[in-house]
Order: structure tokens, then sequence, then C-alpha cells
């Protein structure tokens, strides 16, 4: 071979190597970064609404991203919605009905899938069940729901420990860690940044109660909602601010001073969280939150005798906010840490990011907290979602999509073939803004009762336009909703002969959907028979 031939073999090796070494990022699978808060309802982040609080860093994904107007849960409560974002399967599929249920071990994930086709996978915070994730190369993991402060975690390597601080800093500073000293940038990496808050009991980190512990927060419209224009369910669900709040656990009246004003317990685990969540932190960190909380406990008891009904909801209402939203504060600080670590260190442009929640949450609205209906505050949930190159900046959808979409999104997005028997939609022609074909209708199933806060299992149907539900098992009612003219759900228009085709309608398509979806009454019945086995149906 001539000097030239070699010199020309030479080049071509030299230009493939570089080419595929310079392989620009659109090129590459992405990056993705999946953050989920626990509870975080979408009226609490102020691209949705500015009212209660300003969220800028989350706010971010919107404004150089999507935001998703009608993103929902297939059942709104914490380890059932997370189990449907890992498989990719409806709650009735993988087992995970509700919180004790336990979850199918032997469905596939896709994380696993992700981590077997050629991605770094570490997950951060709060899983909620299981204490070995599948799939994951790196975990630290909350035991349970965790602590707000000094919190224990479940490690892969490291068994359990325990650290001090303040929990969503922790869990912020232990996905900066990975990203920073664990990441192989050699490999796409998927990134599970989960944090506790905002969920019950609501301890916000010192510098953001000493600020929102003055704060006053407008009333929902809805606070002192009578039911009148719903059934039954409505009526007897029990999370009522008033009646069925925690007086220690959540508004953080100490169990002392409970005994002296003679207020009784409002749940058999009330003082208990009080001694779980309060009294777990540090003498320190005690007597900064002392400094703070005894001045509003000393207002309180002196004004307590002279409060009526009225006063003390609304008192309940701003003790509510001033710690739910308080929590959410450092949520936001944390998010901002993370993507400008992501934009520090050039992994911007390529890497998916996802901001949601496990499910909605009542904010005062018909006077409640908590969850689990397929009421709107319940059943929508936060979603927003920024790629690079892909979404359009500051681009909107109205679409009906959910949680259950979330692992077909991902694995197309790695450019890997999902599983058959995953039942979502990928979300990605919605990213591109290719909004048809998509569902026109998403089905909805709850199944925790009886239990805590006692909403009735109930399935239903929800489109842009209408909600229909059927509350079942100790009752046999059905409701419809018209959500354009009904924002806030007052009134439920089954038995309007102006809706008798739309109830018609619906009933049919909500038929079809259980059948695609493999459910069934006999499934109906075969949960409600194990969860009687287990002991759970004293009324």
């Amino acid at each position: 071979m001539n000097q030239l031939s070699i010199f020309i073999c030479v080049a071509l090796i030299l230009l493939g190597c570089q080419g595929k070494d310079s392989r620009q990022p659109d090129q590459a699978k992405p990056n993705i970064l999946f953050i989920m808060s626990d509870d975080h309802a979408y009226q609490a982040i102020s691209a949705y609404s500015d009212r209660l609080i300003q969220t800028p860093n989350i706010d971010r994904l919107a404004t150089e991203g999507m935001l998703f107007t009608n993103a929902c849960v297939t059942n709104s409560i914490c380890a059932p919605s997370r189990a449907v974002i890992l498989t990719g399967k409806h709650s009735h599929i993988n087992g995970k009905i509700d919180n004790m249920f336990p979850f199918d071990t032997t469905q596939i994930t896709f994380p696993q899938i992700l981590q077997d086709n050629g991605y770094q996978t570490a997950m951060f915070g709060k899983l909620h069940f299981g204490n070995n994730p599948k799939g994951f190369d790196q975990f630290k993991i909350l035991p349970g729901q965790g602590t707000y402060y000094n919190p224990d975690f479940i490690t892969k390597y490291d068994g359990r420990i325990r650290i001090e601080g303040y929990t969503t800093d922790l869990i912020t500073e232990m996905t900066l860690d990975w990203l920073e000293e664990e990441r192989n940038s050699d490999q796409p990496f998927l990134l599970m940044y989960l944090h506790k808050a905002p969920h019950r009991e609501w301890l916000p980190a010192k510098r953001h109660y000493k600020e929102f512990i003055k704060k006053s927060f407008p009333e929902p419209e809805t606070l002192f909602d009578d039911y009148k224009g719903r059934g039954r369910a409505a009526r007897e669900a029990e999370m009522n601010l008033l009646t069925h709040m925690n007086w220690a656990g959540d508004s953080k009246i100490p169990p002392e001073v409970m005994d002296e004003l003679g207020i009784a317990q409002t749940a058999g685990w009330d003082k208990a969280a009080y001694q779980r969540e309060v009294m777990r932190q540090t003498e320190e960190q005690k007597s900064a939150w002392d400094n703070v909380y005894n001045p509003m406990v000393e207002s309180f008891r002196k004004a307590y005798p002279e409060m009526n009904n009225e006063d003390l909801m609304k008192w309940r209402y701003q003790r509510y906010m001033q710690d739910y939203l308080g929590s959410i504060a450092s949520v936001d600080e944390g998010v901002g840490r993370v993507l400008e670590y992501l934009d520090q260190n050039n992994l911007t442009d390529n890497t998916l990011v996802v901001y949601t929640s496990d499910q909605g949450f009542y904010l005062g609205e018909h006077g409640w907290f908590d969850k689990r209906f397929i009421y709107n505050e319940s059943f929508k949930t936060p979603l927003l979602v920024r790629w690079p190159g892909v979404i359009e900046p500051g681009s909107k959808n109205t679409q009906m999509v959910q949680n259950l979409d979330f692992a077909q999104t991902f694995l197309e997005a790695a450019d890997i073939q999902a599983p058959e028997d995953m039942q979502g939609e990928s979300l990605i022609p919605l990213f591109k803004g290719q909004t048809e074909p998509f569902r026109d209708a998403v089905y909805y199933h709850y199944y925790e009762f009886p239990s805590v806060h006692m909403v009735k299992r109930h399935y239903g149907i929800v489109t842009e336009e209408f909600k229909l539900a059927h509350f079942y098992y100790d009752i046999d009612e059905w409701e419809l909703y018209d959500r354009k003219k009904d924002l806030f759900e007052m009134n439920n228009v089954i038995d309007d002969p102006n809706y008798e085709e739309v109830a018609i309608t619906l009933k049919r398509q909500l038929q079809d959907l259980r059948a695609y979806y493999q459910d069934s009454p006999e499934l109906d019945q075969y949960y409600i028979d194990k969860y009687n086995e287990l002991g759970r149906n004293e009324m």
C-alpha cells in the first residue's frame, strides 16, 4: 500500500471516529429527569395560578416547554399512582389498588427496560412502596412516607441510614451529588428526583416557616360547600378541614394545649403524628421551631374559647396553607438548583425534564383536604415538560393525558419498543404539536374504601367536556358533571333531561373503556373480596 493510500485510510478512520464522538445532542438518546412531588396541587404552581404562591423554577419548565392543563391520574392515591407510573398499567393490572395492597413484583417497569438498554438509572426520595426498586443502579429512598426532618433512607449500598437535615434539601443534595460524582457521561441517564413534600403533615424548612406563618391566603369560593348538588359520596367523605384535619399533627397545636382546651383528637394518630414529625427535630431545630410556632399557639390558645365554627374553619384553612405552601417553597428552590446544574454542565439540550405530582390535592375547595375523588382538584395533576428541540417553548396542551402515559413516552423517547401489555399512550406526538389522533377520554378507578377519609369506591370516564362517575360497593349512584359550564363541579346533572343523551353516550363509552383496559364487575368483586380477607371491611 502506497503512502497516499495509507493517508486516505487513516483519514477515513479519523473522520469516522470524529463523526461518532462529535454526535450532536439531538442525535443521542436523551437523558430523562423525572421530578415528582407528593400531593402537589396544580393550584399551588404559579404557571397554573399565582393566586396562592409563586414557583418560578417549576414555572420555567412551562416557559421553556409545555404546560398540560388536563393532565390527570388513574387512581388518586400515592402508592397506586407510583405503581401506574412505573408499569404503564392501571391499578387493577399491576395489583397496587391502594396503599396497603401488595404490588405485583413480577411486573416489568420502564426503569428496568431503560437500564437493560444502556441507561444509567438512579432514584432519590420517596417511592412509598417496596424497599428495593428494580431497575436502578443507585437509589436512596425514604421508608414509607418518610419524615420532614432528619430522615432515614433505605440505600442500595449502605443499608438504612439517618441523615440530619431537612428532607427536601437532602433529596436535592443527593440528586446533585449523583449528577456530579456518579453519572457516567458515556451513558444516557434516567434520574428520578422524588420529593416527599408537600405531603401531610407539612413541615416547612426554617427559612420558609418564618415567612409563611405570617402570610394570609385567599379562601376558595367553595370553602363552606354544603354538598347539596352532589350525592352521598361527597356528603359522607371525611376530609373536612374543620372536623377531620388533625389538630396536633396537621395544625401544629401541641398535645398539651389540646388537652388544656379540651380538644379531642380527630384521628387516632393525631398526637402521634406531632410526636413523629415535630419532636423528631434536633434540640437546635426544635428551638428555632418553637420561637416561631409558640406565638401562633399562644394566640390560638387565647382566642379558641370565643371562636365559632366559621372562625375555626377560617383559622384552620390559613394554618393549612401556611405549612403546605411553605413546604412547596423548598421544592421549587430544589428544582431550580437541579435545572441550573443541567445548564452549567451542558446537559439541558439533551435532557427531557418532567415535573408532576402523584395526584392532585384539595386546598380547601369544598371544605376539603386530601385527594381520592374523581373530582377536579384531586383528579387533575400538574404536568410540565421541557425537551429542547422537540417541544416548542411556551406551548400548552388541553388533551386528556394521564400518569399512565409516562412509561410509553420515556421508552419512545429512548427509541425502545414498549411492551404490548402497557396501557398508556406516548405523549411525544403531543410534544410535537400533533394532537390527532389521540384519546378523547380517560378511565379512572378508586378502590380504598372503607378506609381513612371514607371516600367511596368509584370508577368513571372523563373527557374535556364531561365527567361521569359510578359510586358503588355500599351505594349505587351515578354523577355527571359539565366540565365547561360547572367549573367547581357543584351540580350533578345525571337526572337533568337536557343531559339525557350525554349520559347515555358516556355510560356506553365507559363500558367500552372498562373492557378496553381489562376492568370488569368481576374484578371489582375480586378486589372487594380480597379487601375483606385482609380484614379491612369494617365500616
